[in-house]
């Protein structure tokens, strides 16, 4: 069993005589505060609001939202900070605890990613083997172009840290602290997370006028029912781990990774023979593809309890 922050079973025993800092209800008001700071400033200047003439993509655009957004993750930590530290309940040392920072958790980091990769081990194989990847990583391109293009620093760095500051590490202590469950912990405030993805639509339909509207819900949709889902995968890391390191780190590999495929075929790039005709793949690849996408998944289940156990957890998770 891991050892438990002191102050964080106090904030989480039922039985605990002392009231908690704030309750439930406060937390999750909280939480959509934040989400508000973190979103509603991309739309006050016009050097982060989107138009037919100006993309999300813009790299004027990411860098005025990378700084935006670096605030509101400060200023939303140290609010977490002093409910935290209300009334002597906690020292800094254990609120910092609680908000992922220290211990670092290195080794809680690689534990996460490994167990992640294990369920990416389907589309590991088709990037790396079939597409060739693994090409790109011996020229080092993925690193040239993650220091060179504004977008994919957004969408590998600067997005996840930020994400995972906020809505984990800022959000997460306040449910504990209120004496929510684990549970509610886990599914409620990463539905905080999905919903702060919403106003996506918005700028996908400012930018894209043509498409219709009910593409553009079930686009919102679908990225709320994703979102929402790693939000509570990444929740239940950050309490087991205890580190926001670990968080980040998986969040920006799901990022590189993308959504698996589960349905069509999976072939290499099709080569001629002797004669300069195409020839077509074995099915052999595709097999090879599904029954590692079944066997990560299987092995990510069977290794959850394992890879997550940690000294440093927030609380204990019975599994």
């Amino acid at each position: 069993m891991p050892s438990i922050p002191a102050f964080i079973t106090r904030y989480f025993a039922k039985d605990e005589p002392k009231p908690p800092p704030i309750n439930t209800r406060t937390a999750v008001f909280l939480l959509v505060i934040y989400t508000l700071f973190y979103v509603v400033p991309f739309y006050i200047s016009r050097t982060t609001r989107p138009s037919r003439t100006l993309s999300r993509d813009a790299p004027s655009v990411i860098r005025a939202r990378i700084a935006s957004v670096s605030l509101t993750c400060v200023v939303c930590s140290l609010i977490t900070l002093v409910i935290l530290t209300s009334e002597g309940r906690a020292t800094t040392a254990e609120a910092l605890h609680a908000l992922g920072y220290w211990p670092f958790g290195l080794v809680e980091t690689v534990k996460c990613f490994l167990l992640t990769a294990v369920l990416f081990a389907g589309p590991l194989y088709e990037y790396l083997v079939i597409d060739e990847g693994w090409r790109d990583w011996l020229a080092l391109q993925p690193v040239t172009t993650l220091c060179s293009e504004w977008m994919t620093w957004r969408n590998i760095v600067a997005g996840p840290f930020t994400e995972e500051v906020l809505f984990r590490s800022a959000s997460v202590p306040l449910m504990l602290a209120a004496r929510a469950s684990v549970t509610t912990t886990i599914f409620l405030s990463p539905l905080v997370f999905g919903l702060a993805h919403l106003h996506h639509a918005y700028e996908f339909r400012v930018t894209h006028p043509q498409v219709a509207y009910s593409v553009v819900l079930m686009r919102s949709l679908l990225q709320l029912s994703y979102t929402t889902l790693f939000g509570s995968y990444a929740t239940f890391l950050f309490i087991r781990s205890g580190s926001v390191l670990a968080v980040f780190v998986v969040h920006a590999f799901c990022n590189c990774m993308g959504l698996p495929r589960v349905w069509g075929s999976v072939y290499p790039p099709l080569v001629a023979d002797s004669k300069g005709q195409l020839v077509r793949p074995s099915v052999l690849w595709t097999v090879a593809y599904y029954v590692l996408l079944v066997a990560g998944a299987v092995g990510w289940y069977k290794n959850l309890a394992v890879l997550t156990e940690s000294s440093n957890a927030l609380v204990a998770i019975d599994m």
